[in-house]
């Protein structure tokens, strides 16, 4: 018998009237009954972390540190259990899951040791004019209320990392709240938190439909949102409150430039392999999954053959499986979604190479070529496994076609010349440029968010935590300097 996994409420284990089922989008199979909170649960949990603000701002750093230091030690411990978890309700194949638990871990970590630092403050003469002769201002950062963190199902453990630990760490109450579909790992991190000793209050993580979530957004006591998602849904979430203070980490559709100087063949095959493999894992559910590569005309030729290749050679099927590369999406819906998009784009003219074949949740590793640039997925994020090649002539001209999207998230460059990667880095309308190599890495510890439509503010650790806080000076008066 499947057992009921309890919520966390004001940190505690806690269970609502009603339940709602868990399933795996490759077999369908249950993982986990979850327990949902009912309306005066919610409440009770607002109103704890409304009222434990000062107390948990007043937590000594090391014991934040502590209580982070522990979650990251635990997590680790339990790393393998919580990647099969992970695989089980996510669709994730194992392998890429054991990557998102490391990663979680270092999230953790990074953030005890920005507990240790943060808000030590900052000193600053003032008699740099007459008027300030013997004043000083220190400044340091404060909370600027409590946050509601709204987390998404393709890394359901790690970005709910991301929402919570840098609040423990700059000691803001926080309210998170997992994607429906993948709720079971978010919970996980209760469990690490549960024997903290953080005060009562300042932490709870409400599995609650998205039906549920406009009441919680609207919600004065939670001032400020982190949300990682949809375009669609975070500026709505903007719109409607627009004295809050905002994270949106959105989406975005990467890509993957391709310059004339990247042109041995080790180069091309090291391009080809990058981009097959970061088209595709998590089933291309990533904001930062290549879905677009941008060729110089004097490579696209001997590169293309080696892309739909090295995409043959990905590995789809049980989630469960060492070997799988690429599982199936989160739902069958979204499936049909991203076969409905590829079918467009080829009755518009696209070529299609490989791929473009649906079966379930499971789409087909895809490759289109000659995609018309006004259907959907040109336009759009697919966030599925398909990817789209073109030619473009010269580094002027690729750069241009990078910039001819509403998204902006993280763009790769493979070229050897560095001063085409400082062009780059000025050129290119996005959050992150990374130089030879795919739009796909993240390092957890660094400034991560978006241009244009891709979103506000900064996630990595350090960055959360200045998000969720503001500055406050004091001035000193009567100083001999």
């Amino acid at each position: 018998m499947t057992s009921t996994h309890a919520f966390w409420l004001a940190g505690r284990q806690a269970a609502g009237e009603d339940t709602f089922d868990v399933t795996s989008p490759w077999d369908g199979r249950l993982v986990g009954k979850v327990s949902v909170p009912t309306d005066a649960q919610v409440e009770e949990a607002v109103a704890a972390a409304h009222a434990v603000r000062d107390e948990f701002a007043a937590t000594p750093a090391h014991v934040r540190a502590g209580a982070l230091d522990q979650a990251g030690k635990r997590l680790a411990e339990r790393a393998e259990e919580i990647a099969q978890l992970i695989s089980a309700e996510n669709g994730k194949p194992v392998k890429w899951a054991r990557g998102e638990v490391g990663r979680a871990v270092s999230v953790f970590r990074f953030a005890a040791e920005e507990a240790r630092r943060f808000n030590g403050g900052e000193a600053q003469r003032l008699d740099t004019d007459a008027g300030g002769q013997g004043r000083l201002a220190l400044t340091r950062r404060f909370p600027k209320g409590a946050v509601l963190g709204i987390a998404p199902f393709n890394f359901p453990l790690n970005l709910c990392a991301h929402k919570i630990a840098p609040a423990i760490a700059a000691g803001v109450p926080i309210i998170l709240k997992p994607a429906p579909a993948t709720p079971l790992s978010g919970l996980v991190i209760g469990e690490l938190l549960a024997e903290s000793g953080l005060p009562t209050g300042s932490w709870s993580i409400l599995p609650v439909a998205n039906d549920r979530m406009p009441a919680l957004v609207q919600d004065e006591r939670l001032p400020v949102i982190s949300f990682t998602g949809s375009d669609k849904v975070g500026y709505s979430i903007m719109d409607s409150v627009p004295r809050k203070h905002c994270t949106l980490e959105l989406g975005g559709n990467g890509a993957a430039v391709v310059l004339a100087d990247f042109a041995s063949d080790a180069d091309l095959d090291r391009a080809a392999g990058r981009i097959a493999a970061f088209a595709n894992y998590q089933g291309g559910q990533s904001c930062i999954s290549v879905q677009r590569v941008i060729a110089d005309a004097a490579v696209y030729d001997r590169l293309l053959p080696r892309i739909v290749a090295a995409v043959e050679t990905q590995v789809t099927g049980d989630p469960a499986d060492e070997r799988t590369d690429v599982g199936p999406l989160v739902s069958e819906a979204a499936a049909e979604r991203v076969e409905s998009w590829v079918e467009e784009a080829v009755a518009a003219g696209a070529r299609l190479l490989t791929g473009g074949k649906r079966d379930g949740a499971a789409y087909a590793p895809t490759v289109l070529t000659d995609v018309p640039a006004d259907v959907t997925i040109s336009r759009e994020e697919v966030f599925g496994p398909v990817l789209t090649v073109q030619r473009t002539e010269g580094e002027a001209a690729a750069f241009a076609a990078v910039n001819d999207s509403k998204y902006g998230l993280q763009a790769g460059v493979f070229t050897h010349d560095l001063e085409a990667a400082f062009r780059a880095h000025r050129a290119l309308e996005v959050g992150g440029v990374v130089i030879g190599d795919v739009p796909s890495y993240r390092a957890d510890q660094m400034p991560y968010g978006g241009a244009k439509r891709s979103g506000v503010g900064r996630e990595g650790v350090k960055f959360a935590m200045d998000d969720y806080t503001y500055e406050r000076v004091l001035v000193l008066t009567g100083l001999a300097l």
